[in-house]
């Protein structure tokens, strides 16, 4: 079983102004912020997802094929997430809507933090 997920990041204060609002359309808020990493979790679990300074010192860079998807109630939630994370600086990696590639209800989209990881937002419901 995962405990949480990290990511790298060059600015924590950039990643909060980043992951703060949109990280809350799914219910996560920010549990810390110490040291140049911040941890996010939600009321039944202190820490799923963290954004860490790299411990040996060197830039945080972006692993190629590498992403987090996080899970969406519906795909209104989907389509909010995607919209607010453009809004707070991140960039467009797939716009909301189906994907062909899965199953027929698979609806998601794509988008990387300012530091340029890359993030998901996926839900199977039909609505």
């Amino acid at each position: 079983m995962i405990h949480h997920v990290s990511l790298g990041t060059n600015d924590a204060d950039r990643a909060a102004h980043f992951y703060d609002p949109v990280l809350a359309v799914i219910g996560m808020s920010r549990q810390s912020m110490e040291h140049g990493s911040i941890g996010y979790g939600n009321p039944a679990h202190e820490y799923l997802f963290c954004l860490e300074k790299p411990t040996d010192g060197q830039r945080a860079t972006v692993g190629n094929g590498v992403h987090i998807a996080f899970a969406a109630a519906h795909r209104d939630v989907v389509d909010r997430f995607y919209r607010v994370a453009l809004a707070s600086g991140g960039t467009d990696a797939g716009a909301p809507g189906l994907r062909p590639r899965y199953d027929g209800n698979y609806y998601s989209a794509f988008v990387r933090d300012p530091d340029g990881n890359k993030i998901e937002v996926v839900t199977y419901s039909a609505r």
